[in-house]
């Protein structure tokens, strides 16, 4: 086996964890039972760039029950679980690459290690391992029957290519499932995300002016945490629909360099580039919190901040104090990463159950569809979505009513009326 991973005998403790999370995540484990019986992935190589967590390896489990060959690496240097790389390796046969705090250039090694296999399947978090193929003009993209992305960051960056006509082959974009974006950026973001916080800092929340910019799914779901925790929380957004949507939830709207006035904490979700810049530095209190739960670390202008500091220094072990010229202090979480992953676990295993069970089943209808599929991102199937559904109330004892074959004429007609 090829991997590279920081300590093989920390597996003990991830294999713990790794158990945990698939105790968790009933939809998954049902679809591990399909998956031994029928083997759809036999024959087949699967590079996987996710979050080197707990969670995922319950996903790479469910694939190699499959039959597929897995190639796991991160897809941010600071998310990875050593214990379960380790665990993976040891226990499970996975290759793993990668190593929390690894620097850029040991990123993208491991990407490339994992595309080195030529792989038949991409499955992605973030687009890296989908923008290095097409980025390098690896000449791989021929064996790839297609790929799936679970973020919004990296659901746009393939619409890019799509729309440039660049994307080498198919891509579902499972972030766009309701089972996932309904519930993993709002219910997961926001629990994940207040925990981070809380973790790196130890600090209350009640009682803070919590700023969260950018009030799509994932700020929603951190906006009403923070909310339910007794924070103040005010919404930074440029989209007037959003904003107004804001403002009809109860929470104040105002630019960001209002909002920079009176913020402790800051959070940023917006998915975009230098949301948070010099001149709101300049505008913030001292003691002021900075954390990111967007995909990259470019939400926030570290750059800006650290031309503006005659000191920064590490003051706990995910926190970074940035002294201004004028004495201020800000204090950047995670080194503006994945507030969530940085500085703790990740989404509960409840809600990547119905993440990854999209992304096993989109994997899955990949490899019997891709001959009719055009180089284009789709959408999950409905089908699929509604299945992982129904198969999630079922887990948790749910059971929902039916339409009778009179109410299903009624909402397919249009001559029955008033």
């Amino acid at each position: 086996m090829n991997y590279e991973i920081k300590d093989i005998n920390l597996a003990k403790k991830g294999r713990l964890r790794i158990e945990w999370a698939k105790d968790n995540m009933p939809v998954l484990d049902l679809i591990r039972e399909k998956f031994k019986k029928e083997k759809p992935f036999k024959d087949i190589k699967i590079s996987c760039c996710l979050h080197v967590t707990s969670e995922t390896a319950v996903l790479v489990d469910v694939l190699k029950a499959g039959g597929g060959e897995i190639f796991l690496c991160a897809s941010n240097p600071l998310s990875t679980q050593d214990d379960v790389s380790a665990s993976l390796v040891k226990d499970y046969k996975i290759c793993v690459f990668a190593i929390k705090g690894e620097d850029k250039k040991t990123y993208y090694r491991h990407i490339s290690s994992v595309l080195k296999i030529k792989p038949n399947i991409t499955v992605d978090d973030g687009a890296d391992l989908v923008g290095t193929i097409h980025s390098l003009s690896l000449g791989i993209h021929h064996n790839i029957m297609g790929g799936t992305e679970e973020t919004t960051t990296g659901v746009i960056r393939l619409r890019s290519l799509e729309k440039h006509k660049k994307l080498l082959y198919p891509i579902i974009a499972v972030n766009d499932a309701q089972t996932k974006f309904l519930f993993d950026n709002r219910y997961g973001t926001g629990q994940s995300t207040i925990d981070g916080i809380l973790r790196a800092t130890n600090k209350l929340i009640a009682g803070t002016n919590f700023v969260v910019c950018g009030y799509g799914w994932c700020g929603k779901g951190v906006a009403m945490r923070a909310k339910g925790m007794g924070a103040k929380v005010i919404v930074v957004e440029v989209n007037p629909l959003r904003a107004l949507e804001a403002v009809m939830d109860g929470y104040q709207v105002m630019p960001a360099s209002e909002a920079a006035k009176t913020a402790d904490i800051f959070v940023t979700t917006t998915g975009n580039i230098n949301v948070i810049t010099k001149r709101h530095f300049l505008l913030m209190k001292d003691g002021v919190i900075l954390a990111n739960s967007g995909h990259f670390n470019v939400e926030i202008d570290i750059d800006s901040l650290k031309e503006l500091s005659l000191k920064i220094r590490r003051t706990r072990e995910y926190i970074d104090e940035y002294t201004l010229k004028s004495g201020k202090r800000i204090y950047l979480l995670g080194e503006g990463r994945l507030i969530n992953l940085a500085c703790a676990e990740g989404h509960p295993a409840q809600v990547m159950d119905m993440s990854f069970s999209n992304q096993a089943l989109c994997v899955e209808y990949l490899v019997k569809n891709h001959k009719r599929l055009e180089n284009k991102v789709y959408g999950v199937p409905q089908a699929i979505d509604k299945d992982i559904a129904y198969l999630k109330l079922k887990s948790l004892g749910i059971k929902i009513d039916n339409l009778t074959e009179e109410q299903k004429r009624y909402i397919e007609s249009w001559q029955l009326g008033t």
